[in-house]
């Protein structure tokens, strides 16, 4: 896998959360953690109709 496959991939996630911007950190520092904590937010959200408590 080459980084621009997963450089695409990580982009169609940003779209899906609407931040580019914490995308483009997480690929500078190397973190995927608030990335991934947002999308099990949208998933928890979407399957209960309501936010995840923080």
């Amino acid at each position: 896998m080459s980084i621009g496959k997963i450089r695409t991939i990580l982009y169609k996630i940003a779209k899906y959360l609407g931040d580019i911007n914490a995308v483009k950190r997480a690929i500078k520092k190397g973190d995927f953690t608030p990335i991934l904590k947002r999308i099990i937010r949208r998933i928890y959200g979407y399957i209960t109709g309501r936010g995840m408590p923080k």
